[in-house]
């Protein structure tokens, strides 16, 4: 249509606390967006605010999210960001082994049929993102099943990125540290029933973790989607954008 832009970005889990600051971000640097949720009613929210989005209905833990998104891709595609959530399910010693399948079949899956589902449309300088987390690269016992998905995920991002980057696509994962949402409450929550504290004693003992006493938020991890834009960003393909406020402590 006349006036869109010339190249769209399509972003899933876009309904989500960290989806909804992406979006926001991508429409301001001037990319069309083809939001993915498995909820209508949460995309026609989405789309009151910004209604120039393109919605679609998917569950991207499901082949057929593969063509449902490609038909709503018609031109080319900038950069993909995936950031669905996975259910808070418990500590290791607790989770069940499903709900584990699950998170993986979600981020890591998920990720594999959003690529193929745009990747007709994929050109030089293409951006293939993942969000995933901290939990990935500094296991606990009180985050199991977003802690293992997480971490094969970034292994799949570095597979992604050898094999596009002949093409000149990259591939990159932003690890967010606990960011302060509805999820990391329910995360804190699990936690105190493993310890027998308080949800509050959690959320206090976990903002102190950080070497500057902080979570990290949804508007810093849509600043780190929309970074990658840039040209310079190429060479971080295969690498890990790290986003903890000084949580790691190992090296690299």
């Amino acid at each position: 249509m006349s006036g869109e832009p010339s190249e769209l970005a399509v972003v899933v889990g876009a309904t989500g606390a960290f989806g909804q600051h992406i979006v926001a971000r991508l429409c301001d640097r001037g990319l069309g967006v083809v939001a993915v949720s498995r909820t209508a009613a949460a995309l026609d929210a989405l789309r009151a605010r910004h209604p120039r989005v393109r919605a679609c209905v998917a569950d991207i833990a499901a082949d057929e999210a593969i063509a449902q998104i490609a038909a709503s891709v018609d031109r080319p595609v900038r950069m993909v960001v995936h950031g669905p959530g996975v259910a808070v399910a418990g500590g290791i010693a607790l989770v069940p082994a499903a709900a584990v399948v699950d998170a993986v079949n979600i981020k890591v899956g998920g990720m594999l049929r959003l690529v193929r589902a745009v990747e007709p449309r994929l050109v030089r300088g293409s951006r293939l993102v993942a969000i995933g987390g901290h939990y990935g690269l500094e296991p606990t016992a009180y985050a199991a099943a977003a802690g293992i998905a997480n971490a094969a995920l970034g292994n799949l991002m570095r597979q992604l990125s050898l094999a596009h980057g002949a093409a000149g696509v990259t591939a990159h994962l932003i690890a967010p540290g606990p960011a302060d949402t509805g999820r990391l409450h329910r995360v804190a929550a699990d936690r105190a029933v493993l310890r027998g504290i308080t949800v509050e004693d959690v959320m206090a003992q976990m903002r102190a973790e950080s070497s500057i006493g902080a979570f990290t938020t949804p508007a810093q991890v849509a600043w780190a989607g929309a970074l990658l834009l840039d040209p310079e960003a190429d060479a971080m393909t295969g690498s890990t954008f790290m986003l903890d406020a000084g949580r790691r402590r190992g090296l690299p």
